[in-house]
C-alpha cells in the first residue's frame, strides 16, 4: 500500500468508537458470495483497507480529534496523512471546540542528566479530568531530554519560554528549541537575529515578540512558526535588561528591568535603585501595538517599585512589585477591545490587588527569583473562562529569608507555588514543584 494509507491493526481499540458497531443490525457489513471463499486474512485486510481508505478526509479529522491526548504520540507515527492531520491548526481547534484541551502549567529544568520538563494542571478540578477520568492534581514528570551542546544550567537562567498552540518554544542566546507536547520530542529552530540574555517574550496573535536583553541595540524581533523565520519589526524606547514580556489585545508589554547603556555610546548596567532614571525603568512598561507596528505611552507602576514578576491573564497585565519592606500585586486592563462595553474597568486602569500569601516585610533579594504565569487565553468575554495567575518561586526559599533575619521558618522552601483566582480574587496555596526541577523556566500552554 502507498504511504497515505494507513495500517489500523495496531489501533483497533483507538479507532473502535469511530466506525460502525457490526453488532448492530443496520450497520452489518454487507458480503458478497464470492467473497465467503476468501480467507479470514483476506477479509479483515479487505475491511480495514475499505474503512481507512474510503473515510472522507473530514470525518476522518473529526473521529481522530476524540482520541486521548496520551494516545497522539503513538497515532503520530502511522503514516504521514495523520502526522500532518495532527500537527495542523484544523485539528488543534477542533479538539478546542470538543473540549479536549486543557490549560496546563509546564516548568522546565536544566540538570546534569538532560532537560525536565513537568506539567501540572491548575484549572478547576472538574476541568482537570485526564482522559479515562482520572483527576491530575500533582505534577506530571516527564523523561528528560537532551539539549547537549545547546543549553547548560547557566545559559538556560538567560533564556525565556513561550508558547503557541501546543508547541513550547526555548528561546536561548545562540539556539531556539520547539517542544511539542502532545509528541514529547524537541525540534531544533532559527536562533534569533541578536544574541540577547534576560530579554521579554510574549506570543501575540500566533507570533513570538521579544525585546530588551541586547547590548548594542533596541530593536524589536518577530519570530513567524510556519516559516520558521525571524525579522525586526521595530526599535524599543527604552534599553532593557531582565525585563519581562507580556500580550493582551494585540499590544506587547515590555516590563521592567534595568537600563542598559550610559552617555558617550558607553554601555553599561545601571544597578537597581542606582538612580531615579534606573528607578524608572525598574517600575515602568512599554507598549508595542503589533498591528499598527506603533509604541503607546508608557505605563508606571503606581507607587513605584521594583518589578519582580509579571504576566498576562484574562485581558489584565498583573505585576509583582518589591518594595524597601513589602512586596505589591497590581492590575492592569489591558482590554482596550471592550472598554466602554460594560464589563467594568477602561484600558489603563491601574488597581491595587491582594498581595500573596508570604511574610510581611520581606524584601526580595538577587537570591529569590519568582516566576509569574498567566492561566487562561484572552477570551476574556465570558466570565466562565479561566483567569489564574500562578507564582513560582523558582529560584531560592522564604524560608532562608526569613531566617538570616531572625525570624522563624514558614514552610516555604524552594518551589513554591501560590495560586491567585482573578475571578474570585483571592490566593491560594498550589501543589510545589517536584524537587528535580529546579531554576525553573515556566509557561502556560494549552495541549
Amino acid at each position: 500500500m502507498g504511504e497515505n494509507y494507513c495500517n489500523s491493526r495496531g489501533f483497533s481499540r483507538i479507532m473502535k468508537s469511530c466506525f460502525p458497531n457490526p453488532q448492530q443490525e443496520s450497520h452489518h457489513l454487507i458480503i458478497k458470495p464470492s467473497m465467503r471463499s476468501n480467507t479470514n486474512n483476506r477479509l479483515e485486510e479487505s475491511t480495514s483497507l475499505f474503512f481507512i481508505s474510503i473515510l472522507p478526509d473530514d470525518l476522518l479529522v473529526e473521529c481522530l480529534s476524540r482520541v486521548p491526548s496520551t494516545s497522539l504520540s503513538s497515532l503520530s507515527l502511522v503514516c504521514r496523512k495523520w502526522f500532518q492531520i495532527l500537527n495542523s491548526a484544523s485539528y488543534f481547534d477542533l479538539r478546542r471546540i470538543h473540549g479536549h484541551l486543557r490549560r496546563k502549567l509546564y516548568a522546565f529544568s536544566v540538570t546534569d542528566y538532560g532537560v525536565y520538563a513537568a506539567n501540572h494542571c491548575v484549572e478547576e478540578s472538574g476541568d482537570c479530568q485526564e482522559d479515562g477520568g482520572a483527576t491530575s492534581s500533582g505534577w506530571t514528570l516527564s523523561s528528560p531530554f537532551s539539549a547537549s551542546g545547546m543549553l547548560t544550567q547557566g545559559s538556560f537562567s538567560h533564556s525565556r519560554v513561550v508558547s503557541i498552540g501546543k508547541v513550547i518554544y526555548i528561546i536561548n542566546r545562540d539556539v531556539t528549541l520547539g517542544y511539542d507536547t502532545w509528541m514529547g520530542v524537541v525540534m531544533v529552530k532559527s536562533p534569533m537575529l541578536y544574541p540577547r540574555k534576560k530579554f521579554a517574550t510574549a506570543n501575540v496573535n500566533g507570533r513570538i515578540y521579544i525585546s530588551g536583553g541586547a547590548a548594542r541595540n533596541e530593536v524589536v524581533e518577530e519570530y513567524e512558526p510556519e516559516t520558521d523565520t525571524w525579522r525586526v519589526v521595530s526599535e524599543a524606547p527604552r534599553r532593557r535588561y531582565g525585563c519581562i514580556g507580556a500580550a493582551v489585545d494585540g499590544v506587547f508589554y515590555v516590563i521592567g528591568g534595568l537600563k542598559i547603556g550610559g552617555g558617550g555610546g558607553k554601555n553599561e548596567v545601571v544597578a537597581r535603585g542606582g538612580c531615579s532614571e534606573a528607578h524608572l525603568y525598574a517600575s515602568s512598561m512599554d507598549l508595542f501595538d503589533v498591528q499598527s507596528r506603533v509604541w503607546l505611552r508608557s505605563r508606571t507602576v503606581p507607587g513605584g517599585g521594583c518589578v519582580v514578576a509579571a504576566c498576562a491573564a484574562g485581558g489584565y497585565v498583573y505585576i509583582l512589585a518589591s518594595h524597601a519592606v513589602e512586596l505589591s500585586f497590581w492590575r492592569f486592563d489591558g482590554r482596550r477591545k471592550r472598554s466602554g462595553g460594560g464589563s467594568g474597568g477602561v484600558f489603563g486602569e491601574w488597581c491595587r490587588m491582594q498581595s500573596p500569601p508570604l511574610p510581611a516585610q520581606v524584601r526580595l533579594d538577587s537570591s529569590v527569583r519568582f516566576s509569574c504565569v498567566g492561566i487562561g487565553g484572552e477570551d476574556h468575554g465570558s466570565g466562565g473562562k479561566t483567569n489564574k495567575v500562578v507564582l513560582v518561586q523558582v529560584l531560592g526559599c522564604i524560608d532562608d529569608l526569613l531566617r538570616r533575619s531572625g525570624r522563624s521558618c514558614r514552610g516555604m522552601k524552594e518551589g513554591l507555588v501560590l495560586v491567585y483566582d482573578g475571578n474570585a480574587e483571592e490566593w491560594s496555596r498550589g501543589v510545589d514543584l517536584p524537587e528535580v526541577i529546579r531554576r525553573a523556566s515556566c509557561v502556560s500552554v494549552e495541549c
